[in-house]
């Protein structure tokens, strides 16, 4: 694509339109996406949004260059389910927040996530969050009540609800909003709560407590990226109130900016055409299946498959397939250089409201005609066929032959003796390594499957 062409197009949820995106600076273009709470392993769908806005992330790299964007995404180390977590375990908060943060950036490294360039924790910027709490009440938006700080819906009751397009009369019936005596409106929400000896706290103007969820991202988004950012990133599930709610503080503290500009929100994820939920046994961490041998690069392009604005739908025949095109793929462009650039086509679906499935059926094409060069540069552009990602097929590529001319030979003598024993035990050894064992009169072909692990091969 020529430089004059390069349009992006992205689907603003404030303004319910695909919009030309055009950054305030084109230097220095500025994204802030909601990352997690912090007291456990990410479950799946929490990974969708980081491998969203990491394909969003690396087209504006591509677009404008790679030191021209800021991407910013944070952690919530200071929540009550970690305060619960902590509670259960008997173990210091800071050493769970610690821990469960790298575990997140461990597996959404191994998913091909670039890092950001900005992943604060809310425990790093409270000062800023009271600077932002003071400025509020100041500016007669929020009040303080029995040692909470809240913020007053009706001192911003024009621009209140406009992301999600509800009235406040409408969120009032439909939202399960905190009853408390001191609340001047249903609606008013916690910017700062007291707390009690045994719970994380900071002194305050209010007396000592902890910042509340919404003021988090409003106060470190102002910090890393300014009054004005380009783009703000989560999934749907955040629109109301969470978004919503930033909107409120951060437009009040600072009216003198718009926030963001362009809002993006993903579309939630299902397994096995049904939601995710612990009670339907489909709840599943991306530990659990990079444990159970379903490679990141699989993961990742199964992901990529669906566009980011519908419910995507994780299943295991989909992973089989993904690991079937990515085989043929990197068996297509091994030993050789990426062209230059990403193909054009596969760079104007993505440029078309972030289209990963138009882009993936791009790569389809590229492999189909044998331009191999084409397909590795636009694959790595979207995170795939990288070197570092492709250490699951180099361990299932391993000499195997042995393995096979070992259990037919026990087979065939089995057939005589009628004594299988060994047969079976050696199969489910097999199996449990994650290899398919296929016998026939012919002889026996042991193929890797997502699960192999060749470590468990040792035992033989």
């Amino acid at each position: 694509m020529e430089t004059k062409d390069r349009v992006i197009k992205l689907q603003n949820t404030k303004t319910r339109k695909k919009e030309v995106f055009e950054p305030i600076d084109a230097s220095n273009v500025r994204m802030y996406v909601c990352g997690p709470t912090v007291y456990d392993r990410a479950h799946l769908g929490n990974a969708r949004p980081v491998v969203v806005f990491d394909v969003l992330y690396r087209l504006l790299r591509e677009f404008y260059g790679e030191n021209q964007v800021t991407y910013a995404r944070n952690f919530t180390d200071v929540d009550d389910k970690i305060n619960a977590r902590a509670a259960e375990s008997g173990r210091p908060i800071g050493d769970i927040t610690a821990e469960t943060t790298q575990w997140f950036l461990d597996d959404m490294g191994q998913l091909g996530a670039l890092e950001p360039n900005h992943m604060p924790r809310a425990t790093e910027y409270i000062p800023q969050m009271v600077a932002m709490i003071e400025d509020l009440i100041a500016k007669g938006h929020a009040y303080a009540a029995e040692g909470h700080v809240l913020f007053a819906v009706d001192s911003w009751k024009n621009g209140y609800g406009k992301l999600s397009g509800r009235s406040v009369d409408d969120m009032i019936a439909g939202a399960r909003v905190e009853v408390a005596p001191y609340k001047k409106n249903p609606m008013d929400f916690v910017l700062w709560k007291p707390s009690t000896d045994d719970l994380p706290g900071w002194d305050s103007p209010w007396g000592r407590g902890r910042p509340g969820w919404h003021i988090e991202c409003s106060a470190m988004s102002y910090e890393l990226l300014g009054e004005t950012f380009d783009i703000h990133g989560g999934g749907n599930d955040l629109m109301f109130p969470h978004h919503e709610n930033e909107i409120a503080q951060s437009c009040c503290a600072h009216p003198e900016g718009e926030f963001a500009r362009f809002w993006l929100h993903n579309e939630m994820l299902q397994v096995e055409g049904k939601k995710m939920s612990k009670s339907l046994g489909n709840f599943f961490t991306v530990r659990d299946l990079l444990d159970q041998g379903y490679p990141g690069e699989v993961i990742r392009l199964v992901f990529l498959q669906t566009h980011y604005r519908k419910p995507m739908d994780w299943t295991d025949k989909k992973a089989k397939e993904a690991e079937a095109t990515l085989r043929k793929w990197r068996a297509l462009t091994a030993g050789i250089e990426p062209a230059s650039s990403a193909a054009a086509a596969v760079l104007e679906a993505l440029a078309d409201d972030l289209n990963t499935a138009g882009a993936i059926a791009e790569l389809h094409k590229l492999a189909a005609a044998g331009d191999a060069e084409g397909l590795l540069a636009s694959a790595q552009m979207l995170g795939l066929l990288t070197g570092e990602m492709g250490a699951w097929l180099a361990a299932s590529s391993i000499d195997l032959s042995a393995h096979e001319a070992r259990l037919f030979e026990t087979r065939q003598k089995a057939m005589e003796s009628k004594d299988f024993s060994e047969v079976d035990r050696l199969k489910s050894i097999y199996i449990d390594a994650g290899l398919e064992v296929r016998m026939s009169k012919a002889g026996v072909e042991l193929v890797p499957g997502a699960g192999f692990d060749p470590d468990k091969l040792e035992a033989l």
